[in-house]
């Protein structure tokens, strides 16, 4: 009895995975089908590639077993096509004698699930289908499960239920099969990292390499080498060869962190990069094919920097060819509930603290609050009072004092009105420095480079002077 149901449970799932069959010879083509449909397996056929894709648009298949040398579309070109769409099926690649590498490739390069040598041992496809069609349901699982995570206000790392958010998710969703290009745009703080992130992981990329560069934390004279790698002796220091990041994100994705910052010169030589899909190391002879996907994010608008003349508007609109622009925290403060209960469980595994919940005095005041530095910021407060409590229930006592202001506290004797600086009387110059620095980090959205530029300073001063604020606020909190 128990023999006969698991056989009738495993000839319903047969029947329920559809496979598609490529091959320009006829008779095998007809002599595979059959074969396949004998073991329970609805199947469909096409002579070529280009019959394939067409077939698969109405017989959206599980797996798709594929000759790997046909006329018009070969198996190559086809697992590439079904890989730039998104969502492929598996795909085991029939090869000749002679082709063993060019398959090996194949797996490693496109994704394909398995390959068989002909002539085809029966026994040996019946079990890859199998296997096959097993891999494919699971990814189906997975991906309804992250489409329902999402619903409720869950999308990898990111988190959100109110719609600004729900909107977000659903664009993510949309794109991440895809090859295109993206730029997140958002306020710092807003999560364009996590949004990236998200990108990879539900992208056929998943399983290669994901890697991020930040464009505004990075020397001029450093960041050519970062991006396309460089051989040894190329420049003063370089003293072995090395990949560059497109290297290094080879069948994965590439984050070009604050896009805004990288200087004009490189911009030409990224620029050539993503047309050509090709990147040549600095001393470098020989070009290397590259296959990676560009996610590129920025915290100020590029249409005012091409305005300005300081990014090239034929990179913008090779980047810009999906936007997603993240809203800051203030525009969805209906979240703040489960970014609290979220980040709470994240800190406990942190910290090793037992903190259970947020108390209702607690939340109005993180929702009473404008929150500038968006969810970055409230992810600080929330470990400062995760530790503070150590267990059981977070309290207004547990934010950091003077929290609910204005906003980051000003020097003392200087004070600020939109984009108007006041400095009465009796001020100290450092006083006065540090509230211009400041309000000019604020009206550039915290672009460095953008406020050194107004201020008239390098931004090496610039990072100094952060720097400076930074340990003077820490030797005043310790006292």
């Amino acid at each position: 009895m128990a023999a006969g149901t698991i056989e009738m449970k495993m000839d319903t799932q047969a029947a329920a995975t559809r496979v598609l069959v490529v091959d320009d010879e006829e008779s095998q083509r007809t002599a595979l089908a059959g074969m396949i449909a004998l073991w329970g397996y609805t199947v469909e056929t096409a002579a070529d590639g280009v019959e394939a894709l067409e077939k698969l648009a109405s017989f959206p298949a599980h797996v798709v077993v594929t000759d790997l040398m046909m006329p018009r579309m070969n198996g190559q070109e086809l697992l590439k096509r079904l890989q730039g769409q998104g969502n492929a099926p598996q795909a085991i690649v029939q090869t000749a004698f002679g082709n063993l590498e060019t398959a090996v490739a194949m797996i490693h390069d496109l994704g394909a699930f398995w390959f068989l040598e002909k002539p085809v041992q029966s026994q040996a496809l019946r079990l890859l289908i199998e296997r096959a069609a097993v891999q494919g349901r699971l990814a189906e699982h997975a991906e309804r499960l992250e489409r329902q995570l999402s619903y409720r206000g869950v999308l990898g790392e990111m988190v959100g239920a109110s719609r600004k958010m729900q909107e977000v998710f659903a664009l993510i969703q949309q794109v991440a099969p895809s090859r295109a290009a993206v730029l997140i745009t958002g306020e710092s703080g807003t999560g364009k990292e996590l949004a990236a992130r998200a990108i990879h992981a539900l992208s056929p990329r998943r399983a290669g390499p994901f890697v991020a560069i930040n464009c505004a934390a990075m020397p001029d004279t450093l960041m050519e080498s970062e991006l396309f790698g460089h051989e040894k002796g190329a420049f003063t220091g370089a003293v072995e060869r090395r990949a560059g990041c497109f290297e290094l994100a080879q069948n994965g994705t590439v984050l070009l962190d604050e896009i805004g910052d990288m200087p004009p010169g490189t911009q030409a030589k990224l620029l050539r990069v993503l047309e050509d899909q090709r990147v040549r190391r600095l001393g470098g002879k020989a070009e290397i094919q590259l296959d990676v996907r560009v996610v590129a994010a920025t915290n100020a608008p590029l249409e005012a920097a091409i305005r300005e003349g300081k990014f090239r508007e034929d990179l913008f609109y090779r980047l810009n060819v999906f936007p997603i622009p993240l809203p800051p925290l203030r525009e969805h403060k209906d979240d703040v509930p489960v970014l609290v209960a979220a980040l709470i469980e994240d800190m406990n595994r942190k910290h090793g603290t037992k903190v259970t919940d947020a108390s209702a005095d607690f939340l109005d005041r993180l929702n009473s609050y404008h929150w500038p530095g968006n969810v970055r910021e409230l992810r600080n407060v929330l470990e400062r009072a995760t530790i503070l409590a150590g267990e059981g229930t977070l309290r207004p006592e547990h934010l950091p004092p003077g929290f609910g202001g204005a906003g980051v506290p000003e020097p003392a004797g200087a004070t600020n009105n939109g984009n108007e600086l006041r400095v009465p009387v009796g001020s100290t110059i450092e006083q006065a420095e540090r509230a211009l620095i400041e309000l000019t980090l604020e009206h550039t959205r915290n672009n460095k480079t953008r406020a050194a530029e107004i201020l008239g300073i390098s931004q090496k001063t610039l990072f100094n002077k952060l720097k400076e604020y930074g340990a003077q606020d820490a030797g005043a909190g310790a006292g």
